[in-house]
């Protein structure tokens, strides 16, 4: 006998199941595994992101992404702590002697600003709090580049600091990413930051992302690079062995953060 079909409400309710799940779908499966067609799943996807419930993205959806962290740069760093130190851990065995890395404005490159291995560096950076925090470190050349500070974002994204960018070639940039998925890439809230780490990703020879847990897989309104462009991403050392799989299998270098 024939397999009845889902009512309207039975499909949606078994894409946002998978969505809490899984943080994505994708059209074409979701059609072969409720028999329907893409065109049907395509209506249903557009319905649950009219209602706020997911976020459309080229070939499917994705769970939407958690708020923005508020305040400050330096009061975001004091949220999960412990989880973006041991993540900075990580991220500061890239550092080779003499490098020349770019430090971008957000919490987790705060973490890493504080991780820093004891060998001569050269640190560029946009973020004042970072700066801050480099001045005491003898080992280290700090280059600040710099232009109206964007308050929101902890950092300067303007006109000034996109040419400056213009004249540096880092070894390693680390990019602050507010959202960081294998459809949608590496993305930004703000459409003049994302702009900034566009044009710095594209002058740096290796990039590498810190994500905690809620980055992966949720998506900001702007996109920066796709993730096959993505040299090296660290997170943390509980995430989901499949999710991670599906990411190195991307072309990413994934580290995990030590327990």
């Amino acid at each position: 006998m024939k397999k009845e079909p889902l009512l309207l409400p039975e499909r949606h309710a078994l894409i946002l199941q998978q969505l809490n799940t899984e943080g994505r779908v994708l059209a074409a499966v979701l059609a072969r595994e409720l028999d329907v067609t893409e065109d049907t799943i395509r209506r249903d996807l557009r319905d649950l992101a009219a209602a706020g419930l997911c976020q459309k993205v080229y070939g499917g959806a994705v769970r939407m992404p958690a708020a923005p962290e508020g305040g400050t740069l330096t009061q975001r760093m004091e949220r999960q702590q412990s989880d973006k130190s041991r993540l900075a851990a990580a991220a500061a065995t890239l550092i080779q002697p003499g490098a020349v890395i770019f430090l971008d404005a957000g919490s987790s490159n705060l973490a890493i600003a504080e991780a820093l291995p004891l060998v001569t560096l050269t640190v560029l950076t946009n973020a004042p709090s970072i700066a801050a925090r480099l001045l005491d470190k003898p080992n280290i050349d700090l280059i600040m580049i710099g232009g109206r500070i964007k308050q929101s974002l902890g950092g300067s994204v303007s006109a000034t600091a996109l040419r400056e960018v213009e004249l540096i070639h880092p070894d390693l940039y680390f990019i602050g990413a507010c959202g960081v998925d294998l459809d949608a890439g590496v993305t930004a809230v703000d459409y003049e930051e994302a702009e900034f780490k566009r044009r710095l990703a594209a002058q740096s020879k290796a990039t590498a992302v810190v994500a905690t847990g809620a980055k992966l897989g949720a998506v900001a309104s702007y996109r920066v690079l796709p993730l096959s462009q993505l040299t090296h991403l660290i997170v943390e050392a509980d995430a989901a062995e499949a999710l991670a799989a599906d990411y190195a299998a991307a072309g990413v270098n994934l580290l995990r953060a030590g327990a």
